[in-house]
């Protein structure tokens, strides 16, 4: 939900966005208006109930308690210790509820601030599915304040991840887990369900498959055939068939069949939902590093899954694969439209990267990008052009040269917030090896505090290292594309490929494209924000200290100097306030149209086609292909002869002249010799 305000006097102006566990609050104000401004001051309440300050982490140095209790971060209510920026966000918010928030203007000294503009607005959150769109994102951020203050760091067994009652399961999960598997129990005995899996070794969600089967419910299994995989299976006893009918279906290639997704059929025969999204069946997948699951209930898009499943259930070669992923899902064009549209892979090319590129280079103010391990250089050349839009990039690990360039080139349009932890940092002549694997497969080193940071005077430590199911460790894992998620037409782009050459021509993958929807834009948009400003502000932290200088992370500026930046003019900060005010009307859609199609130059397959059976087709396209080539062939065949001895004869020819030539020319100097 969206909504905006402004103070009675019309100098605060306030533009408000619910997603389903988040309120994000976007504020603006007169640069001629802010002379003495101390920050703002903000209170919420909901049903009826009395208003409460809202609490920072920031507090002014002149109000700063003495001592620190241990073991526990400090919280300050912002009517005393307000809010020193023009955007903030309460995370602590309950799906589907109706709140009311008042922001005040705060003005004076510390001790004794005065309200001077003040603002109201009302706001309800979107519920988790709201019948054709369910969307939950994990908490996707163990090594936190929130997670050291509620749990002190502590690891979980594997008993305690498969424990249901486990409170730190329930915190981590946000509802991400606790959705899949009720997607799974709430299918009814005749219906059926058809599972891809990539990562298949979260005991919960085997053990749910495993009762739906109990109670009469079809279920098919497509997995990734790997030792954890099955050594999961087995330990949870799952059978390969039931009543003489297979139930695990192996895949063996490609080497990574990423894709992860579960179709229910209603009465075992009718596609009405699909669960698709980021993440993988597995601990760390739920309650680990950042992920999303989102339920599309489409009976047409899930017929399409349908079609995918039973292909990949056959264990496809490439040829197959490729036939079967763009018969089902044909290139998009420029101006897709409104509503859902599928993007499976294997493809012929990479050419879709192009396709993302000039969605972000078309965006009218903004793009949130997420990139595991980096940025693929076609997506980095429009991410790096000019143009009217921010560009957000939230990557895994810290950025590249060539993304570090892109940032400094344009730093009031493009900025960067990476996987982090307050106070440590990943280097190599600090680290010590730890046994396991990163999200990309290399081993992992330990994180280590950063010397001099003093986190312990105002923060609790935090910790990222966590046991898991699979060993790995890591912080991010979503992979979504938003162009313009603040206007009337947003473009999500989310499901479980990376943006990268390799998830588009060597993995199994599906994406969707969703055009036109505010509120899933919504939901993607505020849960973006907060992952993205948890780790920037830990980059920023962790990079000051890193060279030797003072962290004042924690206090606030006793002066109004601390809004400068929200008006100067080359500031990403100031171009961020306007963004969140920029006129809603204008998006993407309006210079996609004109775009030249990044598939004109695709190969024959790679084009648009009608789907159908994925094998005929294959098949069929071959067959007429060679027969075609045959026939053009044999017809050229006499042309070839003639132009070949054509060709001897003249070659012929030249020895004969070359031979006379040179016969001529030796007589003659003979004949000289003797006179």
């Amino acid at each position: 939900m969206r909504t905006s305000a402004k103070s009675f006097d019309g100098k605060l102006r306030v533009t408000a966005i619910a997603g389903t566990r988040a309120v994000l609050i976007a504020l603006d104000m007169d640069d001629g208006e802010r002379k003495g401004l101390k920050g703002f001051a903000m209170q919420r309440s909901k049903a009826g109930a009395p208003p409460q300050w809202l609490t920072g982490m920031k507090v002014f140095k002149s109000l700063a308690p003495s001592t620190v209790p241990a073991g526990k971060s400090m919280h300050f209510t912002t009517d005393k210790n307000p809010i020193q920026s023009f955007l903030w966000s309460d995370y602590e918010a309950i799906p589907a509820t109706e709140y009311s928030f008042e922001v005040s203007a705060m003005f004076g000294e510390p001790g004794n601030l005065q309200p001077r503009h003040v603002a109201s607005f009302k706001i309800k959150t979107e519920a988790e599915d709201d019948g054709h769109h369910g969307v939950w994102f994990n908490r996707g951020a163990i090594a936190s304040q929130a997670f050291a203050d509620h749990f002190g760091n502590k690891s979980l067994t594997d008993a305690e991840y498969n424990d249901p009652a486990n409170q730190e399961v329930a915190w981590l999960s946000r509802g991400l887990v606790e959705a899949c598997l009720k997607y799974i129990d709430e299918t009814p005995k005749g219906d059926a369900l058809r599972v891809v899996a990539y990562e298949f070794t979260y005991q919960r969600v085997i053990g749910a498959l495993k009762a739906a089967l109990k109670r009469g419910v079809d279920v098919k299994i497509v997995y990734h055939d790997t030792s954890a995989n099955n050594k999961a299976i087995t330990i949870a006893e799952l059978s390969d068939d039931k009543g003489g009918e297979t139930i695990l279906f192996k895949r063996t290639r490609p080497q990574t069949p990423h894709n992860k997704f579960i179709v229910r059929l209603e009465g075992g025969k009718k596609p009405v939902s699909v669960w698709t999204g980021s993440t993988n069946f597995t601990a760390s997948g739920f309650l680990g590093q950042t992920n999303v699951g989102h339920l599309l209930t489409d009976g047409d898009i899930a017929a399409t899954y349908l079609k995918l499943w039973e292909g990949l259930k056959e264990n496809p070669d490439p040829k197959t694969a490729l036939a079967s992923a763009m018969a089902l899902s044909p290139n998009p064009s420029n101006l897709i439209e409104k509503g859902v549209t599928p993007v499976f892979s294997k493809r012929p090319d990479d050419h879709m990267l192009d396709w993302y590129g000039d969605r972000i280079k078309d965006a009218a103010t903004s793009t949130m990008f997420t990139g595991a391990f980096s940025v693929d250089p076609k997506i980095l050349a429009s991410i790096a052009a000019r143009g009217p839009s921010m560009r957000f990039v939230l990557l895994e690990r810290p950025p590249t040269k060539e993304i570090d360039k892109a940032v400094n080139d344009n730093p009031a349009d493009v900025s960067v917030s990476y996987g982090a932890i307050l106070g440590k940092m990943q280097r190599k002549k600090q680290v010590q090896q730890k046994t396991g694997k990163g999200a990309d497969g290399k081993p992992k080193k330990k994180w280590v505090p950063i010397p001099k940071f003093d986190i312990e005077k105002w923060f609790v430590d935090e910790e990222l290292e966590r046991q898991s199911g699979d060993g790995f460790v890591f912080f991010i894992h979503t992979k979504f594309l938003l162009v313009d998620p603040l206007s009337d037409d947003p473009l999500v782009c989310t499901g479980s490929a990376n943006f990268s050459g390799a998830s588009l021509k060597s993995n199994d993958e599906n994406m969707i494209l969703v055009r036109g929807d505010t509120r899933v834009a919504d939901i993607y948009a505020t849960e973006y924000d907060r992952i993205f400003r948890h780790f920037y502000s830990r980059d920023i932290a962790n990079s000051i200290a890193d060279q030797g200088k003072v962290v004042n992370f924690a206090l606030l500026d006793e002066t109004d100097k601390w809004s400068d930046e929200y008006f100067a003019a080359d500031s990403p900060k100031s171009h961020r306030r306007m963004m969140f005010f920029a006129d809603r009307s204008k998006s993407w859609s309006g210079k996609a149209p004109s775009d030249a199609s990044p598939f004109s130059a695709t190969s024959r397959r790679g084009r648009a086609s009608k789907p159908g059976p994925s094998k005929d087709r294959g098949r069929g396209r071959k067959k007429v292909v060679k027969s075609a080539a045959v026939k053009k062939k044999k017809k050229a065949a006499p042309k070839r002869a003639a132009a070949k001895k054509s060709v001897v004869k003249k070659k012929k020819s030249t020895v004969k002249k070359k031979k006379s030539g040179a016969k001529v020319s030796r007589v003659r100097k003979v004949a000289k010799r003797k006179r």
